[in-house]
């Protein structure tokens, strides 16, 4: 978008509202840095995710929806390491300077930075192909947060909500043909374009956990990755793995559930001290059931186990932008 009067205008007209969602901003959207009063009992979180069409989302996805996910999919990586969410700066680069589908992205936008007391605070506009960036700040009241490197040997493996349903929601939108989405296949689509940060959950277990990560690229990438940085192993309960009525009604299948991405739960690894019961006390409270799906082994490697006992290696696979290496 050209630099000067135009893209001031259409910075002021979408955007510099949502600065106002907390105080602390002494200055936001429209200069040239955000100058922000930040918490002196914690520690800062910061972190940054860009989303490409065609990539990270569907070209054809309705605007408000690319609105509430590409901040939702950043809160996501702040509640992985029981962060509160407090500041965030957008970047859009679009072909043209479109205001119909700006005043959709940005009211998405908006809903969910409401929901959380989350300012817009800064970011940038760009000309060319479409794609969408945001920088979450917050931070963790207890200084050394949730890490991916903290698992041990006993520990329960726990995942948040349930698995595959955004990746089998990205099938169903795909082979639409044009028709509209409705009954099971809209939920499923849903938990696609509008994942729930799970920040409730990060928080609640921030005493707790021994480590966390989101399940961005799927549960088996992003599980080998915490086992990897912990040095240790696990076994997976394949039939504890939660799926949802709609995901069963829809055709989802294991291996959606295992290596899909884009759910953007939780996956953390607790204590063995810690019972079932109080999970599930937990997860009422939170409205987001917790489900323990495996156990962290000394061992290395990821491996499951099956409804008749039968246990074998399973592949790290999920979603990798440079799998194929330089």
């Amino acid at each position: 978008m050209p630099v000067g009067g135009g893209e001031a205008a259409l910075i002021r007209r979408h955007f510099h509202a949502l600065t106002a969602q907390r105080d602390g901003v002494e200055l936001g959207v429209g200069d040239d840095a955000a100058l922000l009063d930040v918490a002196a009992d914690g520690r800062l979180a910061a972190c940054c995710d860009t989303l490409v069409a065609g990539v990270h989302f569907p070209a054809d996805i309705p605007p408000e929806a690319l609105g509430h996910r590409v901040l939702a999919v950043n809160l996501s990586d702040l509640a992985a390491v029981g962060a509160r969410p407090a500041w965030a700066l957008l970047s859009v680069t679009l072909p043209e300077p479109d205001r119909a589908w700006l005043e959709r992205f940005s009211a998405g936008f908006k809903t969910l930075a409401d929901r959380y007391g989350v300012a817009l605070v800064g970011g940038d506009t760009t000309h060319g192909p479409t794609a969408v960036s945001v920088t979450a700040l917050g931070w963790v009241s207890d200084a050394m947060g949730l890490r991916r490197s903290g698992a041990r040997p006993g520990d329960g493996i726990w995942v948040t909500g349930t698995l595959g349903d955004a990746a089998r929601g990205l099938e169903l939108w795909q082979g639409r043909d044009g028709d509209t989405v409705s009954g099971d296949p809209a939920y499923l689509v849903g938990r696609l374009f509008r994942p729930e940060p799970r920040l409730a959950a990060g928080q609640a277990l921030l005493d707790t956990a021994t480590s966390a990560i989101d399940i961005s690229d799927g549960l088996a990438a992003d599980l080998a990755r915490v086992l990897e940085e912990s040095g240790v192993g696990a076994t997976l309960s394949l039939p504890a793995l939660p799926r949802s009525p709609a995901f069963l009604a829809e055709g989802g299948t294991l291996r959606h559930a295992l290596y899909g991405g884009d759910d953007y739960e939780l996956c953390l690894t607790l204590p063995p001290s810690v019972e079932a019961e109080e999970m599930a006390r937990l997860g009422e409270r939170l409205m987001t059931p917790l489900t323990r799906v495996g156990t962290v082994e000394a061992t290395p490697g990821l491996r499951g186990e099956d409804a008749d006992g039968a246990v074998s290696a399973l592949e790290p696979e999920g979603y990798d932008h440079f799998a194929g290496g330089a």
